[in-house]
């Protein structure tokens, strides 16, 4: 009778365990697999798409970026869309971009360009750019992406279009990264995986907080109606989750998680490249309205308990030789992380991302809400000028 009678130590750390596990399967079954079962619901024919194709202008952002554009900008122009138009600004012109844009809207009539003006200062140069494209564009509907972008299909902006019923106003896609080697590219991979079903997962459940202007699309009244980005104009970044955050609600915005909707980027060469961008977004998380901030902090730290707790467990058991509670919290480990797996490897399949996560996982799962609580203090110590244009 022994094996079955715990001390009090034991009894808090199984309960604790057992209540932070029920806690991270709500969050797993209720939000992280809706991107899964959005896709499963799109095969099945109960999502209704429109069947009009409704013209539109794609706006990209570059900063002295002509490999890029070399490399990803016929991909978009190639499209097969029946009329849209591609506008990019060109930040910066020392690189020889703008001679690149002029030799190819020769051959491409639906391709223009613009500048952003190197006295703009006080102003952010990508929102001011953005600004400038929406302005100069044709059409209601503006898709947006980025220069180190190209998408993985020609019928990405049909794919994305099926979604602009007349109740829409915002559509979201998703972005991945291409697979690249080294270990700081699985880093980067795996958090922008999970930051993705994170985020479009909110926005599958009714309850949109952001988004990522690398692929995403909405109306032109939103963003007049929104006035621009006046709200955060100085701030570097936020042209994407910030305006996201502003307008959009669970009736007016899409997913559209479709193996032909999917951008990918180029892998990140340098950690603090990724670095800064990471700090510059919880920057701005910061400032971004809504329960779903708070809903993700809890899910973090639910997380960092429930590790916390089944090690303890599992460490005092073999230290008492009570096998029972060391193999209770092994079994949690276990359970949860079989669900974890499957729910997370299942939507990567679903997002064409080649690379799967089983022996990785534990470390990533404990690793990225390390990696924010780093950042996060980064936060703490730079200065707000540092993230204001100058």
């Amino acid at each position: 009778m022994e094996t079955f009678t715990f001390n009090t130590t034991e009894q808090i750390l199984l309960a604790s365990g057992g209540i932070l596990f029920f806690a991270q399967l709500l969050y797993y079954f209720c939000l992280y697999n809706r991107i899964r079962t959005r896709s499963r619901a799109a095969r099945q024919g109960n999502i209704h798409f429109t069947q009009d194709s409704a013209p539109l202008s794609v706006i990209i952002y570059a900063r002295e970026e002509v490999a890029n554009l070399r490399r990803n900008l016929t991909a978009v122009l190639e499209q097969d869309y029946p009329q849209f138009e591609v506008i990019v600004i060109n930040d910066g012109n020392i690189d020889g971009s703008e001679d690149y844009l002029t030799i190819l809207g020769e051959q491409y009539p639906n391709l223009y360009h613009s500048f952003v003006p190197n006295s703009s200062r006080y102003i952010s140069h990508k929102k001011l750019a953005v600004t400038l494209g929406i302005k100069a564009s044709k059409y209601d509907w503006v898709v947006f992406t980025e220069a180190n972008c190209m998408p993985e299909s020609d019928q990405w902006l049909r794919t994305m279009a099926r979604n602009f019923t007349s109740s829409t106003q915002i559509v979201l896609g998703y972005s991945g990264y291409e697979r690249g080697k080294g270990w700081l590219h699985k880093r980067v991979s795996f958090d922008n995986l999970f930051t993705s079903i994170r985020y479009l997962g909110y926005a599958l459940a009714g309850k949109p907080y952001m988004g990522i202007g690398r692929n995403m699309a909405y109306r032109k009244e939103l963003f007049y109606g929104q006035k621009g980005f006046s709200a955060h104009l100085s701030l570097q970044r936020g042209d994407d989750d910030l305006f996201i955050n502003q307008t959009a609600t669970g009736k007016n915005t899409r997913v559209e998680t479709d193996a032909n909707a999917i951008v990918r980027m180029q892998p990140v060469r340098r950690a603090k490249d990724w670095r800064e961008e990471k700090i510059s977004y919880m920057v701005t998380a910061r400032l971004c309205s809504g329960i779903q901030r708070y809903l993700s902090g809890l899910e973090t730290t639910t997380r960092l308990l429930f590790h916390t707790a089944w090690i303890a467990a599992l460490v005092m058991g073999i230290m008492n030789c009570h096998w029972l509670v060391a193999g209770c919290a092994f079994i949690m480990f276990a359970l949860r992380y079989a669900i974890q797996a499957f729910i997370i490897n299942r939507t990567a399949k679903v997002l064409r991302e080649k690379r799967q996560y089983i022996f990785t996982l534990p470390v990533f799962d404990v690793l990225q809400p390390m990696q924010s609580l780093f950042w996060k203090l980064h936060c703490i110590f730079r200065k707000r000028t540092d993230f204001m244009r100058k």
